[in-house]
This record gives structure tokens, C-alpha cells and sequence, in this order.
């Protein structure tokens, strides 16, 4: 639809412009910087940091009402800027102008509800939101959508030119990350960081597949997260982890197209996600907040942050009850089919202390819970979701293992209506499924195949006949015939078929 043919009331409001005064603020000093320049840490203290609007009061302006006009009226436009996560450029990045916006079809995953069997094996009511759906087939795209937009932005404001754009990486990021950059080639040139052996082939081929430079290294994520940390202080290059606040506003989005799904009504709502690099739940905190803050949301929704108990340090952190004796301490981490969680020392913790509190203050109780599950309830809640329907990968059936331990320990009410996380595509971690369903999870993973769960092809080569088909070499005639019979009738044998009855007259 043309703007003209939208209520006169909101087209005024329809193609945003650019707004407000984003600033990065430090969770540790407190310090304020300008965004003219790439900042990932404090220049004054070192800590992380993240976005603020400065201006964001303005926002209250607009009835809450008329926002959420605005977003289901935006949803039916053509301009492609606003069909993906600038669909709420006001919350997101109100300072990018539209022409800077990379869309490459991110955000607006779909909200599945679960079939009645797998709600029933859980004991409530849930959806999942398939965020594998995304372009490189994760919610990492949500986050680059957005670094690469303000990068973008920086470019064609010639504030930066040939930039090259570094992540360390599980596979996700870095999939996200080189499919972006490799859009705003020539201007942009990516190179990626991997723990030599702990990706998957399917995920390693998409960063080489969009050009990206790609380095493995021995150890894990956190050990290629030190190494760009240092070349992003001592080099001039584009960080593109949860580090970049950037990253964390797009991922807010996640948040926004929950409540739009279920028309705003957070009262009665469970939102589980997965804790990695704890740049996720960040945001998910931070988008609700926000929402609550304008009185799009009358209610902050419960959330459950779940961890593998072979890579927990936000879980461990949170597991003391009395607040002044928590300590975080980084881990190290052991092998994990949720290999994106597999991270020991998540950069974004601190955004995770300071947001926990600000969501249950405003909340006026807790509403956050953290959850422990181990790698058998993660492979097997994967396998269970699946086998009824959906596409959830490892991630995806570590939030559905969260979700059942918290309503089996009463810490969700089975009244309630939960949206769990699938992070990635299914397919990313197809290798983890054949490892199960031949019985050959390596020891280290703590993982022992459930029979009921294991599924495998039948070969059908019926012993009788003398004569097969063969590529190159077709059957025909009463040789063919032979072929189809018996394989139509050893089909029927194994399904237990009954034979067609005649009809009559």
C-alpha cells in the first residue's frame, strides 16, 4: 500500500525521519561518548557499554495506541527499509536515516504454536519463534541488520571508508556477519574468527561462501573473542560481537515482534531464550523495558534465561540468593551440542546485572529466572520438537528443556502462554542428530540415545528379485513391473497398510 491510502492520522508517522541523540553510556563509570566514532568499551574504565536515546522521553508523545497503529500499518507498506527490524526505527536506531538500512529480509520470524502432543509433554501452552528463518539462518541477522546499518550510515556520511568488519565466532555470528558485510562489499571487507573444530561444516561454509576471511584457531570462542578484542583496541577494524551496543538495539527487535504478535498483552506471557554470549537476553530485557517505559506493554513478561550445565556461569551467578555475595566467574567451558552457548566469560554480563535488576524493580517482583539443564535434555527436547512439527535447532531444544524444568519446579504458572527460542536453523546441527541416531555421541557430551527418539532409513531390496533400476540402467516391462510390486507390498508390510476395498456397483 501507498502512505496516501493509510488514515490520514498516522501518515504524518508512516516513513520515520531521522530522530532523537543515541549515546553510548558505560555500565561501570557511568561516562557518556558521542556515536560519531566505533566505541566497544569505556575509553575511561574499559567496560562495556550500551545505547541509550537521550531524547527518548519524546517518545510519550505518541499515545500508546497510536504507536501500535503505526507498527500494523507499517507492517503493510512495500518500503523495504521498514520491513524488516526498522519497522520500529524509533526504538531501534532512530538516528539512521532509511536510506542507510540494509534489509536483507531479517526479523518478523514466525510465532508457531506447538502441536497439542509436544503442549502436552511440556504441561502448558506454547510457541516457538523461529528465528532460524532469518537470512544466514540465525537471530544473529537481527544485530547485524543494524552494526551494518550505522556502519553503513558512517559511510555514506564519510565518516568511515574500507572498513574491515572482525567477530569471533561459534558459527552464527560469523555467518551473520559475512553475509552482511559482503552486501556492502566493495566498501566493506569481513574476516572471521573460529575454534578450530567446534563449528559445524554447515556453518562454516556460509561465512566462506560469502568471502569472508576466515581464521581457526586452537581452543574455544572465548579464547578467539580475546584475539579480536585485541585487534579491535590495537587496529583499525569494525568489532561486530555483542560487544557493539549496536548489535544488542537490533536484537531488541526480537522483543517488539513478540508483543505485536500477541497484540501487546504481555500480562499472562513467558519468553524463554538461551544465554551465549548473553547479548540475547540483553536484549530481549532492554526491548520489553522500553516498550513498558512508552505504555505500548502494560506488563513486563516473565523470562527465562537457560543454560547447559557444561557452559553456566550467568546460571551459577544467579544461583546464590543473597545479592551481596554473588560473584561472577568466568568458566571454562566443556563440549556442548548448544555449541553457541558454549561460552565461559560472556562479554555482556555486566548488561545482564544491570538490566536483571532494572526489569524486576519495574516489575515490582522477579521476573527473571535462570535454569540449568544438561546436554541429554537439550538433544532430547531438540529431537521431541521436531519430531512434531518444528524446525528447532540445539538452541531451540536447550529453551524447550528450560521451559519444562521451570514449570516443572513451579517457577512458570501452566496458565500461562510461553514463546521459546530457536535460535538457528535446524540444519545448522543436523551433524549433532546423526551423531544420536547412530549412537555416536562422542563421551565427552554426556549424551546417551533415547530408542524411542532414534529414526534412521529403511533400505528396501526385495531378496526375490534378480533385476534392480540403477542410475543409467532403467527397468522396463514385466522386469519394472516385478520392482514396483514388490517394494509397494514390502511398504505396505512395514506401515501395517489394509488393502483398498472394491467398490461396489
Amino acid at each position: 500500500m501507498m502512505p496516501e491510502q493509510f488514515p490520514e492520522q498516522i501518515r504524518d508517522l508512516l516513513i520515520p525521519k531521522p530522530s532523537g541523540r543515541l549515546i553510548y553510556r558505560c555500565l561501570g563509570c557511568n561516562s557518556e561518548f558521542g556515536i560519531d566514532q566505533l566505541l566497544y568499551t569505556c575509553p575511561e574504565c574499559g567496560r562495556v557499554l550500551l545505547l541509550y536515546d537521550d531524547q527518548f522521553h519524546r517518545l510519550k508523545t505518541i499515545p500508546p495506541e497510536r504507536w501500535r497503529q503505526l507498527f500494523d500499518y507499517r507492517a503493510m507498506l512495500t518500503l523495504p527499509a521498514l520491513k524488516g527490524i526498522y519497522r520500529y526505527h524509533e526504538f531501534i536506531g532512530p538516528v539512521i536515516p532509511l536510506d542507510a538500512v540494509v534489509y536483507l529480509g531479517e526479523g518478523h520470524t514466525p510465532v508457531v504454536e506447538a502441536n497439542a502432543h509436544l503442549q502436552a509433554c511440556v504441561g502448558m501452552r506454547f510457541f516457538y519463534k523461529n528465528d532460524g528463518q532469518n537470512p544466514s539462518g540465525s537471530f544473529k541477522d537481527r544485530g547485524m541488520a543494524s552494526a551494518l546499518s550505522y556502519i553503513n550510515f558512517l559511510i555514506q556520511s564519510g565518516q568511515a571508508t574500507d572498513i574491515l568488519a572482525v567477530c569471533a565466532s561459534t558459527g552464527d555470528t560469523s555467518a551473520a556477519a559475512a553475509l552482511y558485510a559482503a552486501y556492502l562489499r566493495p566498501h566493506i571487507k569481513s574476516a572471521v574468527l573460529l575454534p578450530h573444530k567446534k563449528v559445524t561444516p554447515q556453518q562454516l561454509s556460509q561465512p566462506l561462501g560469502s568471502g569472508a576471511r576466515v581464521y581457526e584457531i586452537p581452543g574455544v570462542f572465548d579464547d578467539c573473542m580475546k584475539v579480536v578484542e585485541a585487534l579491535s583496541e590495537q587496529y583499525e577494524v569494525a568489532l561486530l560481537n555483542s560487544k557493539n551496543a549496536w548489535r544488542i538495539l537490533g536484537q531488541e527487535s526480537y522483543s517488539y515482534e513478540i508483543a505485536q504478535a500477541f497484540e501487546y498483552d504481555m500480562a499472562d506471557k513467558v519468553v524463554v531464550v538461551p544465554i551465549g554470549n548473553a547479548g540475547n537476553i540483553t536484549a530481549v530485557m532492554s526491548g520489553f523495558i522500553k516498550f513498558y517505559q512508552i505504555g505500548l506493554i502494560s506488563d513486563l513478561p516473565l523470562i527465562v534465561g537457560v543454560q547447559s550445565a557444561h557452559a553456566d556461569p550467568v546460571y551459577q551467578y544467579y544461583r546464590e540468593p543473597d545479592v551481596d555475595k554473588r560473584c561472577f566467574k568466568a568458566q571454562t567451558v566443556r563440549p556442548s551440542v548448544a555449541q553457541a552457548a558454549m561460552i565461559g566469560n560472556p562479554v555482556s554480563m555486566p548488561r545482564v546485572i544491570r538490566l536483571v535488576d532494572s526489569y524486576n524493580e519495574m516489575a515490582g517482583r522477579q521476573r527473571i529466572h535462570f535454569i540449568q539443564v544438561s546436554e541429554q535434555e537439550i538433544m532430547d527436547w531438540h529431537l521431541r520438537a521436531n519430531k512434531n512439527g518444528h524446525i528447532a535447532c540445539t538452541h531451540g531444544g536447550e529453551s524447550l528443556a528450560g521451559l519444562k524444568q521451570a514449570v516443572d519446579r513451579g517457577l512458570v504458572d501452566r496458565s500461562t502462554v510461553a514463546v521459546v527460542d530457536s535460535t538457528a536453523h535446524a540444519l545448522k546441527f543436523s551433524g549433532f542428530q546423526d551423531m544420536y541416531f547412530e549412537n555416536a555421541m562422542p563421551p565427552e557430551f554426556e549424551v546417551t540415545p533415547d530408542p524411542r527418539l532414534i529414526n534412521a532409513p529403511v533400505y528396501l531390496h526385495p531378496d526375490h528379485l534378480d533385476q534392480f533400476p540403477a542410475p543409467g540402467k532403467p527397468l522396463a516391462g514385466p522386469a519394472f513391473d516385478l520392482f514396483v510390486k514388490a517394494v509397494t507390498e514390502a511398504i505396505a508390510d512395514d506401515l501395517n497398510l489394509s488393502p483398498k476395498h472394491a467398490r461396489k456397483g
